[in-house]
């Protein structure tokens, strides 16, 4: 079994199930770690902050709003993301250069892919609650996922009973 499916079986109570929406981008499948998010609007400045300030073993949720029109991260992002040894990358939106990140050691998660890039302004908000999927990503909780779906929990899971 998987590590989001043994979750489930020893700890549904405790986990959210984020939509099973996002397709998964680079070499690693499975990830977990605590939550830091960004909400920004089709403007990737805050997300390249974000990916170069957060904690290694972190997992970076972007909420970008949904949209279709731009990527929010691309293979320059990524490599920020895997130079850093973070966990993963969740977005809400789009991400490029996909067949660049699907070699790198990072886990992505994303809607879709878009060729076209974001803009530049800046404007957005750090580190603080979000929702898509239908779930609640906060900062501090722990984000976990794998090939079978992506769950939330609000503190980190004992994985040894795994």
């Amino acid at each position: 079994m998987g590590l989001t499916a043994d979750i489930c079986d020893i700890y549904r109570e405790k986990v959210t199930l984020a939509d099973p929406m996002f397709k998964s981008f680079g070499k690693k499948q499975t990830f977990y770690g605590p939550i830091h998010t960004v909400k920004v609007f089709e403007d990737n400045v805050l997300v390249k902050k974000s990916l170069e300030d957060i904690p290694e073993g972190s997992v970076l949720v972007v909420d970008g709003g949904g949209s279709m029109r731009c990527a929010l991260l691309g293979d320059n992002l990524a490599a920020i993301a895997e130079s850093r040894k973070l966990q993963g990358v969740i977005v809400f939106g789009c991400i490029r250069d996909s067949g660049e990140m699907n070699d790198m050691n990072v886990s992505i998660r994303a809607v879709a892919t878009n060729p076209i890039k974001s803009i530049k302004k800046g404007e957005g908000e750090v580190n603080v609650p979000v929702r898509f999927a239908n779930v609640d990503w906060k900062p501090g909780s722990w984000v976990y996922a794998d090939e079978d779906g992506i769950l939330i929990t609000e503190d980190m899971l004992d994985l040894s009973v795994l």
